[in-house]
């Protein structure tokens, strides 16, 4: 299995599905897509790892982005206090050319996420930026939590209102003169800011559970009802992409930022530098 290469592979458009494992992938795709498959290594276990390595230098890319983590703010992940809880001094748009907010622009209150129509909504009302640009990524956040199909949403429901704390505090200092950065709040803001996205993250670290019916983990078993779940979830993704790839000029990729664990070595969801199969594995399809 080779490393994932992201960058240095050739492409010109990359469908990045967000959390996707490449043993769960592999078993349903070619229901919705022609191509062929490979299983590689991911850089890191989580988005912010992914990103903080793989986007080092400067990036001609017109890049959708359906996760927060990858925002046009001008905010460093290490001070993300809405979930990044990280220490990487990485900022996208630092490295890549041009990104589009799709997870602030096309979220949608009820699902408390991201659905995948609405990265290629911005996709089709930006196609001056991709034209311009050199390569282009979708970055969509399924088969990530939430599932799409209880239109619940907890989760990411809770950093959505981390990142709206944050932009309200900026609003309201004049001190704020380095693009936004939480550190540059005054003295008598900072802790208050601090304290209610501290209560956010706190509750977004319930993650899974939130997401997942006690009356199915009775019947099904927790890990069962989750996979079940997360299955669903990606081939809402796959449906979408499947639409989209058709209008594709190019050589198209499907792939993944990280996978996602249920349990392997008591490991759940996804977490910084967690190194085992199901976070790392992650698909490699050239789409035909």
């Amino acid at each position: 299995m080779q490393d994932q290469h992201f960058l240095e592979s050739e492409w010109d458009y990359c469908l990045v599905l967000d959390a996707c494992r490449y043993d769960v992938f592999s078993e349903v795709y070619d229901e919705y897509l022609d191509g062929t498959l490979e299983k590689r290594r991911s850089i890191g276990s989580s988005t912010p790892e992914w990103a903080s390595r793989t986007f080092t230098g400067t990036h001609d890319l017109a890049y959708f982005s359906g996760n927060p983590f990858i925002n046009d703010l001008g905010i460093p992940l290490n001070e993300l206090k809405w979930g990044a809880s990280c220490d990487y001094e990485w900022t996208a748009s630092d490295h890549i050319e041009t990104v589009f907010d799709v997870w602030k622009s096309g979220w949608d209150d009820d699902l408390g996420t991201v659905p995948p129509e609405s990265i290629a909504d911005a996709f089709h009302s930006n196609q001056s930026a991709v034209e311009q640009a050199d390569r282009t990524v979708l970055h969509y956040m399924q088969p990530h939590a939430p599932y799409l199909s209880r239109g619940k949403g907890q989760k990411l429901k809770q950093i959505q209102k981390g990142i709206r704390r944050q932009e309200e505090a900026e609003a309201e200092t004049d001190t704020v003169s380095d693009g936004g950065t939480l550190s540059s709040l005054s003295d008598t803001i900072r802790p208050k800011v601090e304290s209610r996205l501290e209560d956010s993250e706190l509750a977004q670290k319930a993650g899974l559970w939130l997401e997942l019916d006690p009356t199915e983990l009775v019947k099904n078993g927790t890990r069962e009802t989750a996979l079940e779940l997360y299955e669903e979830n990606l081939r809402i993704a796959l449906e979408s992409v499947a639409d989209l790839v058709t209008e594709l000029d190019g050589r198209v990729i499907v792939t993944a930022d990280h996978g996602e664990a249920f349990g392997e070595q008591g490991v759940w969801e996804h977490h910084i530098e967690t190194y085992i199969p199901p976070l790392m594995e992650v698909p490699w399809l050239e789409v035909e």
